[in-house]
């Protein structure tokens, strides 16, 4: 298990919400989906696992920037 600081998160268009967590460790980004949105058919999309990059990639440009900041 490594340590991991909170970037940001955010809900994408399916009603999911995703965080956004930076791996202290090797410096790598991590997108987790925090909780499933009701309306959301996606099967990649699961409830404490994470996303890859290029659907994380698509769903950023549909839902715009993270919508908040962890300090």
């Amino acid at each position: 298990m490594s340590v991991v600081r909170l970037l940001g998160f955010a809900t994408l268009p399916c009603g999911c919400v995703v965080g956004r967590y930076r791996d202290l460790g090797s410096t790598r980004e991590l997108v987790y989906v925090e909780e499933k949105g009701a309306s959301c058919e996606s099967q990649a999309h699961r409830r404490n696992h994470t996303v890859s990059r290029e659907r994380e990639r698509y769903a950023s440009t549909r839902s715009g920037p993270m919508s908040a900041r962890a300090s």
